[in-house]
């Protein structure tokens, strides 16, 4: 018919997308990351960082106006300790995409909220950056404050932040923006940038606005905060943001074997059920730790973990998380860690709220202390043993010919799903010989050296093998919760003759 003629034609020249990814709207972190890259834009003094600009869109050539919003946006955050931002998201987006026009019009519907009559910011966050090249845009709008504005999207881009206009009233809008790729010729990758190049691809950008809250107006009406974010989910966000910071970086072939192919005891959920006597081994534990926050999603629980620990132990936690700090902040003035894992670890500090002398400590208070004590510990073995590898590559080697225990670094890289660190970890090995004099040998082995010794020379002689060994320990961070899985016999911690 007429009709679907009509259809057909429109279709084929105009696709409407809908510009809108809940899954990574939705990820657990996914709000409090912007807050923290709004909060790292700026150092101590207030002024941006160098690749502050680059990370958020804006042009070198670029008027003073867009550094000023983002320094006045991170340095109010920082300020407020990342409070005094309120979110809102967008209720639809689309993507009307024509192939007789150079621009393309994003539509975004906005709900009724009395946040609008504050001086808005979208931001637009890139589920992933661009790979190949650079790409400047327009973006045109009655919406927009000034109405023009431009974005400079690079490999080093994560979101885009733009001005919008203040509302009157509390009533739905739409905003119209038009956008358009400075170069001629262009198109093809703008289009690849806001939907993935074609219909029904993955959309590559997620919207939301922001709002400053600083004027103490009550404004919330449906939005969301980064504020609101339970203190456990948050201190979370920022615990994976501080492995990703602080992790010595490896550079190997991935394994084809999957760490839950190895035998495991049972994994233990951590919470207030949780055995004392249990937690205690595990915070007295010397046993490689490694962290996999697999399968995080929408569904991932808001609730707050929770411990319940003696007041013995909890000074015991607290002298040992006293202890790894300084560790910590010592691996950072000597600059083998990043300097802004320093400020990451300090906000951990205040996020777990923890005191060492704080005998009526909460149980989400001593959830994150004890997670930040595994993860500390974790760091400062992971340096330990990068630091014996160097000197030991360095120097002369030391190992005598008696069995004794030696070094073996194995990679985990991609053993694991949602392996967050570190990429490797030092399991041990037993090398040496077993000729009589010898510590640490049997009956059997002695008695067996001889009888080889004496030209029986077909029988399998004394090895050198590992007698004792340390479990490796794995914390998920998963939809169902958190949970320590034991890895028993991973790391060989005594050598023998056998």
């Amino acid at each position: 018919t007429d009709l679907q003629t009509f259809f057909k034609l429109h279709l084929s020249h105009a696709v409407l997308n809908v510009l809108s990814s809940a899954a990574h709207r939705d990820a657990p972190c996914f709000v409090d990351d912007l807050v923290a890259a709004l909060h790292d834009a700026t150092g101590k003094d207030g002024e941006l960082l160098a690749s502050s600009p680059a990370s958020f869109g804006i042009c070198s050539e670029s008027d003073s106006s867009s550094r000023l919003v983002l320094s006045e946006l991170s340095v109010g955050i920082r300020r407020n300790d990342r409070r005094g931002v309120e979110v809102l998201d967008p209720a639809a987006v689309f993507v009307s995409d024509e192939d007789d026009q150079e621009s393309i019009m994003v539509t975004f519907d906005l709900p009724q909220s009395q946040l609008l009559k504050l001086k808005p910011v979208l931001v637009l966050a890139f589920k992933s950056p661009l790979t190949d090249g650079e790409l400047d845009i327009i973006f045109s709008s009655q919406s927009l404050q000034p109405n023009t504005q431009s974005a400079c999207i690079s490999g080093r881009t994560l979101y885009i932040l733009l001005t919008g206009k203040s509302s009157e009233g509390n009533v739905e809008q739409k905003w119209n923006i038009s956008v358009q790729a400075k170069s001629p010729g262009t198109r093809q990758s703008l289009k690849d940038v806001l939907i993935g190049g074609k219909s029904g691809s993955d959309v590559r950008l997620t919207p939301l606005l922001l709002f400053s809250a600083e004027t103490g107006t009550d404004t919330r009406s449906g939005s969301s905060t980064a504020s609101s974010q339970t203190a456990s989910l948050s201190f979370l966000c920022e615990l994976r943001r501080f492995l990703d910071a602080s992790l010595p970086q490896q550079h190997a072939e991935p394994l084809l074997l999957r760490l839950d192919s190895l035998q495991s005891l049972p994994p233990l959920a951590l919470g207030l059920s949780t055995s004392e006597t249990l937690l205690a081994e595990i915070i007295n534990s010397s046993a490689p730790t490694i962290f996999s926050f697999s399968s995080w999603s929408s569904s991932f629980p808001v609730r707050p973990g929770q411990l319940a620990l003696s007041p013995a132990l909890l000074g015991e936690l607290g002298q040992r998380l006293e202890m790894n700090e300084r560790q910590m902040r010592e691996l950072v003035r000597q600059g083998m860690v990043p300097q802004r894992a320093s400020e990451k670890l300090e906000r951990l500090r205040q996020l777990s709220a923890f005191q060492k002398q704080d005998s009526s400590a909460e149980g989400e208070t001593q959830y994150c202390a004890f997670l930040l004590l595994k993860a500390l510990q974790m760091l400062t073995r992971a340096y330990s043993i990068q630091r014996k590898l160097r000197a030991a590559r360095a120097g002369p080697s030391t190992r005598g010919p008696t069995c004794g225990l030696g070094s073996l670094t194995v990679f985990l890289t991609d053993l694991v799903s949602g392996l967050l660190g570190p990429q490797s970890t030092d399991l041990n090995n037993c090398r040496g010989s077993c000729a009589i004099p010898l510590n640490n040998i049997n009956n059997h082995a002695v008695l067996l050296t001889y009888h080889i010794e004496r030209g029986n020379v077909n029988e399998r002689g004394p090895c050198c093998v590992p007698l004792a060994y340390d479990p490796l320990e794995v914390i998920v961070l998963n939809d169902e919760g958190s949970f320590l899985t034991s890895k028993p016999d991973m790391v060989a911690k005594e050598c023998g003759c056998r």
